[in-house]
C-alpha cells in the first residue's frame, strides 16, 4: 500500500509539474510575441515620424483632389504641406471650440473654393473666446478675393471632443468634423475635400485668427514597452527553470531547506 500511495503522489507531482510548465511555456511564447509585436510597431512609428517630419518641412505642393480622398480617407498624407489657389466662399465661418498657448477659445473654419473646383475648410487659426462671430463675418468681408493658402494637411475629427459631442443645431462645435461642418453651411458633400488644412502663421502679422499652431507630437513608448514584454518572458522563462530543477534534484532543494534553518518532519512509527 504504501508503494502504491507513494506511486500515486509522484504521478500526481508529474502532473502538476507538466501543467505549470505548460501554461509557463504559453505565457512565455505570449509575451515573447507581444515584445515582437511593439518592435513592429516601434519601427513603424520611426517611420511615422521621419515622413511627417519630412512632409512639414517640404515646399508646399498642391492637395489631393478627388482621384486621391479615398487615400486620405484610409489614413495617408497626414500633415502633407500644400498650396491652395482660389478663393473664400461666402457665409459665417464655423467656430469650433479649442485651447492654444494663448489660452481657451477657438478654431476658425471658412470653406475655400479652390481653383481646381472642389472645397477645402481651411482652419484659418486661434482666436480668443471673445472674438465672437462678428468679427468672423467681418474677416470674410470680401470672400470673393482670389488668394493664395498654404497649410498642413489634417484629418477629419468626427463625433465631436471629449465627452462632448458636436451639435449643429446649435452650431456648438468641439471637433473639426469635415462632413458635419460642410452639411452644416450647406455645402456639396461630393464637391467638399474629406480633410482640412491648417492655414500657416503669417510673420510679422499679429491679428487675430493666429495659424501655424499645428502640434505634431507622436507618442513613442514602443520600445519600453517591448522591453518589458521581454522581461517579463525571462522571468516566466526562470521560474520555470528553478521549478525544473527542484524537481529533478529534490534531495538537494531539502538539504538547503535544511540548512536554512528548517527541520524535517519527524518520521513515526
Amino acid at each position: 500500500m504504501s508503494t502504491l500511495a507513494s506511486r500515486q503522489r509522484s504521478s500526481a507531482v508529474t502532473a502538476r509539474r507538466m501543467f505549470w510548465l505548460l501554461v509557463a511555456a504559453a505565457l512565455c511564447t505570449g509575451f515573447i510575441l507581444l515584445g515582437n509585436w511593439q518592435l513592429r510597431r516601434l519601427t513603424w512609428k520611426l517611420k511615422l515620424i521621419h515622413d511627417v517630419s519630412t512632409r512639414v518641412h517640404a515646399p508646399p505642393e498642391a492637395p489631393p483632389g478627388p482621384s486621391m480622398w479615398p487615400m486620405v480617407r484610409e489614413g495617408h498624407l497626414q500633415y502633407l504641406h500644400v498650396r491652395l489657389n482660389g478663393h473664400f466662399m461666402a457665409g459665417t465661418p464655423t467656430l469650433v471650440h479649442g485651447t492654444s498657448p494663448d489660452g481657451y477659445g477657438y478654431w476658425l473654419m471658412a470653406p475655400f473654393q479652390t481653383e481646381d473646383g472642389f472645397i477645402v475648410l481651411i482652419n484659418r487659426g486661434y482666436v480668443p473666446a471673445n472674438w465672437g462671430l462678428p468679427s468672423a463675418r467681418g474677416l470674410l468681408a470680401s470672400p470673393g478675393n482670389v488668394r493664395t493658402i498654404t497649410g498642413l494637411l489634417r484629418f477629419s475629427e468626427p463625433k465631436g471632443g471629449f465627452l462632448r459631442s458636436n451639435q449643429p443645431a446649435t452650431n456648438q462645435w468641439y471637433s473639426r468634423d469635415v462632413d458635419a461642418i460642410a452639411q452644416a453651411q450647406g455645402l456639396s458633400i461630393g464637391l467638399t475635400a474629406p480633410y482640412f488644412i491648417d492655414e500657416d502663421a503669417h510673420p510679422g502679422v499679429h491679428a487675430w485668427p493666429a495659424g501655424g499652431l499645428t502640434k505634431i507630437h507622436f507618442r513613442n513608448a514602443h520600445l519600453g514597452y517591448a522591453i518589458t514584454w521581454y522581461g517579463m518572458a525571462l522571468t516566466v522563462l526562470i521560474g520555470a527553470g528553478i521549478l525544473t530543477w527542484r524537481s529533478m534534484h529534490p534531495k538537494r532543494a531539502d538539504t538547503r531547506n535544511s540548512a536554512d534553518g528548517g527541520s524535517p518532519e519527524p518520521e513515526h512509527s
